[in-house]
């Protein structure tokens, strides 16, 4: 019996076959990140040394929610894995940092769009920290109704601050919690929202776009807690985010120091234009501050 030599592939066949094997590759990636990755929340849990950090705060925990992009569909199920997995973490406080729903496209200000807001504040309600659930509102929300979004957030007793700032107090010390406006949209007052507060004090700011600390950071701002680019939702080996928003290009995940400011980026649990993340998934952020004192 003889054997037949092996012919060698025609350039055509080795192009089509390379195709075929992206296509596949593909494909797969597509299904694992839009089915499996997608619905699978991770907990990070995230040391945050400060140094104006109150003694009484040392310890002081922050589950950190963002971009949850309500859909009845592709996030819903995963916002209430999150909650229960907050619910567990039993932190002290909860941050919300926006986007709880999502604009048509070519669309603004399309009501019923933010009307999603309604069940998504429903699946946060069993929300109840010790010092409170607070928000700000992400450029999604601030494209659709504010207001509306605002509305069914606060009814389920989840605090929005809009250019404002609360004290939180814990045995006798205190901090503030700042939320300032969209930015994208041009609805942020950092100035006017920290100029009522004492300057020798801690603060930590809630802002939906995270390059916004190259500004927070000039106004002495301790910490920024920030949502907005979702990681990229699919990001590659060694290359990283495939396509980042505009002010989540430079700060787009984790945590980073810019100046003297600490920068959280939470990289949120819901998903735009198509239901995929890879290399990305939904996260619960659980963030320890830490008093860190000058030069240890």
């Amino acid at each position: 019996m003889s054997l037949e030599k092996a012919r060698p592939w025609t350039r055509r066949e080795f192009l089509w076959a390379t195709v075929k094997w992206s296509a596949g590759v593909g494909l797969a990636t597509a299904a694992y990140g839009g089915f499996s990755e997608r619905t699978h929340v991770v907990v990070r849990r995230v040391d945050v040394p400060l140094e104006r950090l109150p003694d009484a705060f040392d310890g002081f925990t922050i589950a950190q929610l963002s971009d949850l992009h309500y859909h009845p569909l592709f996030s819903a199920n995963v916002i209430r894995k999150a909650v229960e997995l907050v619910e567990g973490l039993a932190p002290d406080l909860v941050a919300l940092t926006g986007d709880f729903v999502t604009v048509p496209e070519l669309r603004n200000y399309d009501r019923a769009a933010a009307e999603k807001a309604v069940p998504c504040a429903e699946l946060l309600a069993p929300l109840k920290p010790k010092l409170g659930t607070f928000a700000v509102l992400g450029n999604h929300d601030t494209h659709t109704d504010p207001g509306l979004v605002t509305e069914a957030l606060s009814g389920r007793g989840i605090r929005v601050l809009r250019n404002e700032a609360a004290p939180v107090e814990r045995d006798g010390a205190r901090i503030w919690l700042a939320g300032v406006g969209d930015v994208l949209t041009g609805f942020a007052r950092l100035d006017a929202t920290l100029e009522p507060l004492p300057p020798s004090e801690s603060v930590v700011l809630l802002a939906h776009e995270p390059d916004f600390a190259d500004v927070s950071a000039r106004r002495g701002v301790d910490l920024q807690l920030s949502g907005h680019s979702h990681g990229g939702q699919v990001s590659l080996p060694l290359l990283g985010p495939v396509v980042l928003p505009e002010l989540a290009r430079k700060y787009p995940r984790g945590l980073r120091k810019v100046g003297r400011t600490a920068l959280y980026t939470n990289v949120g649990l819901g998903t735009i234009i198509v239901p995929i993340r890879v290399l990305a998934p939904p996260e619960v952020t659980l963030l320890r501050l830490r008093v860190s004192r000058a030069g240890s």
